[in-house]
This record gives structure tokens, sequence and C-alpha cells, in this order.
């Protein structure tokens, strides 16, 4: 049986199931969330190293960490050297991370087709630059990366058949990182197909690699995180789009022999609603701006109420959901979801 997960001196316990970071999910918020529902290690929101050295504003507040959530990892995204040298500075200066993450994986066209998140699979040696630089820059935290397994299907190999990631993820180790995460797509693929965990255990058995690897991509419940670690040998699984209106999936996962009942899912939705809600209250950016902080934490957690697996196969639901989705008012919010309770337990009745 393997030994406990280690990032650094980070330690992560056995088989430890990690937040992926998503951009405008995982602001402290919801990271405290799945932090108490047995998430390992929670990551930030990526933030662009271009806004840090700016200053910019928006971008300083997802630095903000509170001791309850940790281990935390921050993560940002660049393609320039200096900016991403100088951004982890300001990030280690200001957050004092748990862990420093490096984003070669982002997907989407606002931010590969300008080179950086997984645009810069394209650009090998600008990749290695990067993260040499970085691992320099905060010699005492230990720098992470999340990458995915090719920019497309045509070059998931190289010209002597060994698979691009095998072959960066040596050279991202020997540029002094501590731990690296596999989304198993490629760039090309977005969020579509099937995660490919073939390569990610590649990547594992390659007996020249001795840092830990993360696999992601495709894990929504205990089974699937149990195959991974057993079939692809990882040492941890990262979990990103299931845990939409599903935070305790990590309890599911570490604790299969004590599933929540509905009525505790139930109720982890509405702390969920009262968190966000609170976090909203406590941004200092809302109140400059004349927001109201209710309205605003519930606009950020009703994607998740309408996204939670709970209230799928609801007969005639839709009515209710979009209602959900245009809820202004806690108490809005907390009587649709009453609604929805007693509607799931005359189901089950």
């Amino acid at each position: 049986m393997k030994g406990s997960m280690k990032i650094g001196n980070i330690d992560l316990g056995n088989s430890p199931v990690l937040l992926a970071p998503m951009e405008d999910v995982t602001d402290i918020g919801f990271r405290l969330l799945c932090r108490q529902m047995g998430a390992a290690m929670v990551y930030s929101e990526f933030v662009s190293s271009d806004a840090l050295i700016r200053l910019v504003n928006k971008s300083l507040l997802k630095l903000q960490v509170c001791p309850e959530e940790r281990p935390v990892a921050i993560q940002i995204y660049g393609k320039d050297v200096d900016a991403m040298r100088e951004a982890a500075r300001i990030v280690v200066e200001q957050a004092h991370p748990d862990v420093l993450d490096i984003n070669f994986g982002c997907p989407v066209k606002k931010v590969a087709s300008k080179g950086a998140g997984a645009g810069m699979l394209q650009n090998v040696p600008g990749i290695l630059s990067i993260t040499r630089a970085v691992v320099e820059a905060v010699p005492n935290t230990p720098v992470t990366v999340k990458t995915r397994l090719a920019w497309d299907e045509k070059h998931l190999l190289l010209p002597d058949g060994t698979p691009f990631i095998v072959d960066l993820a040596e050279r991202l180790q020997d540029c002094g990182i501590q731990a690296l995460t596999i989304h198993g797509r490629t760039r090309a693929q977005m969020y579509t197909g099937e995660a490919d965990w073939t390569n990610i255990g590649l990547v594992k058995a390659n007996p020249r690699m001795h840092i830990p690897i993360i696999g992601n991509g495709d894990i929504t419940s205990a089974e699937q995180a149990r195959q991974a670690f057993e079939r692809y040998g990882v040492d941890a699984v990262m979990i990103g789009r299931a845990t939409f209106g599903r935070p305790w999936i990590f309890h599911e996962i570490m604790h299969p022999e004590k599933p929540f009942t509905l009525d505790e899912k139930i109720d982890i939705l509405k702390e969920q609603v009262l968190i966000s809600i609170d976090r909203a209250t406590q941004n200092p950016a809302n109140a400059a701006h004349g927001k109201d902080p209710e309205l605003c934490g519930i606009r950020h957690v009703r994607r998740h109420l309408a996204a939670t697996p709970l209230f799928k196969g609801i007969p005639n639901y839709r009515e209710t959901r979009i209602a959900m989705l245009r809820a202004e008012k806690k108490e809005e919010v907390f009587e649709l979801i009453e609604k929805t309770r007693e509607m799931l337990k005359a189901i089950e009745n």
C-alpha cells in the first residue's frame, strides 16, 4: 500500500482527493466548504501574471487565503518569463500559499489563443523557461504544474514514438517542480470526449519520475477514484466539474461507507448559499461599487444549485429550476430548496 503523499513538506495523507482550480468557482467560500467535505488540498482560481504585476485589484483579491482552508495552492498563468517570475514572488509574499501551481493546461480560447495556459503546449522551451524561473524565484515554496496531454491528437506522440506528456513530465521534473497534475485530454478536446488516463498512467509508470503525479479528468464517483489509484497508480486525484452542486463528492470518495442522507446534502447546499453570501459581504470590492452583497453571493452560487445532480430526474422540475436561477434573495432560494426537498422526499416514498 502506498504511503502518505507529500508535496515538499506538505503531507496530504493516503490517496488524497484535491479540488481543481476553476475560474469564478474556487473562491475562498467554495474552497472552505470542499475542505470541510474532505478535500485534502484546494486550489485557487487561476491568476494572471500580467494582472498581478500591474497590481490589478481583482487579481490581488484572488490571493486572499484563510487559515481554515490550508493546505491551499495558488495557481498563476502567463506566457512571459519575467512576468511569471515576478508574479510568483508577489503571490508568495502576499498569500504565503502552501503550494504555488503553474497553469499550462487552461484550454479556453481567450487564454490559449494568446499563448498562455494550454497555449504553452505549443512552446515547450517557453514552458521550461517559465518553470525554471518560477522555481528559482520562490525557493521556499513548492512549485507544481498542471497541464494536459498535448496540444492536439497529432502531437500526442513525439517523432520517436514517445508520448509527448511522458517527455514533458521528465523535463518539468528536471526544472525542479515537486508535483505534476495531468488532465487526460488535449487542448483541442477542451472538455469533450472521455479523459485518457492511459497516458497519465504511463507518466506515473516511468521509472525516471520520482515526483507525485496527480490525475485529473472525469472522476465523478468513489469507484472511478478507486480505479484511478489502483489501475493507473496516481498519487492523488483532482476533481473539478463534478463538484458543481455536489461538494460532498469528497466525502463520498473518502468515506463511501458513510454516505450523506438526502437531508444532509440539501442542508450542505443551503450552507453553500450562506457561505457565498458571507464571502460576498466581506468582499470590499462589492461595497466600493455599491453592489448588494446578498445578490452577489446568490448569483455566484446559483449555477451550483442548478447543476446539482440531486435535482435531476424530478418530474416537471423545469419551472423550479428557472426560478432558482432567477432568485435574488436568500429567502427565495431557501424556499425553492425546501420545495425541492419535499419533491424528492415524495419521490423516495
